[in-house]
């Protein structure tokens, strides 16, 4: 191959999540081989760079696969903490988790998360105790609008319980997958 850059995606080796995508050079991927750290070529600074250099959330490799054609890579690689800049395990967050880590960022004082997540998790904890004896009583006796609305609240409350305790909601489906076994 090449000096082209090439995509290199890489997954959590036990959940099979995909964490990040970033771009390889020859010289990135040799170092990732040297080193067993992730490194990949930024196309912004136009130079190297070690995923957790900054973070100390370094990517340590397990596997690397090349595809068919050899122009991506597929690297397998544990993780010494959240993976995105934005204290995500995933770059590919789903949407409402990724807002409420930028809400709490923000420190904004007039943030129904920011001032939530400063009451700590019993306050957490008592809202989803709430807002799920909501949903029961809007899935037996009310719209299926209402069921949504309430189930909306549940899930956006359970994730603020999730953040209070510190915990990732990776750490579902991780719990999940465990189970599925």
């Amino acid at each position: 191959m090449s000096d082209e850059l090439r995509a290199a995606i890489v997954q959590d080796d036990v959940t099979g999540q995909v964490l990040m995508l970033g771009w390889m050079d020859e010289a990135a991927l040799a170092t990732t081989r040297e080193t067993g750290l992730v490194t990949f070529f930024s196309r912004s600074r136009q130079q190297q760079w070690t995923k957790g250099e900054t973070s100390g959330n370094f990517l340590h490799v397990r596997e690397i696969i090349a595809d068919c054609d050899d122009d991506a890579l597929l690297i397998k690689a544990s993780a010494d903490g959240p993976t995105c800049h934005d204290g995500s395990t995933s770059c590919f967050t789903p949407w409402l988790w990724r807002k409420i880590l930028q809400r709490e960022a923000s420190g904004a004082s007039n943030s129904y998360v920011v001032s939530s997540l400063a009451k700590g998790p019993a306050f957490s904890a008592r809202k989803v105790g709430e807002e799920a004896v909501e949903v029961v009583v809007a899935a037996l006796n009310e719209t299926d609008e209402r069921l949504v609305s309430e189930a909306a609240d549940l899930w956006f409350h359970t994730l603020l319980l999730l953040r209070s305790r510190g915990l990732d909601p990776a750490d579902i489906e991780a719990e999940l997958r465990r189970r599925e076994k």
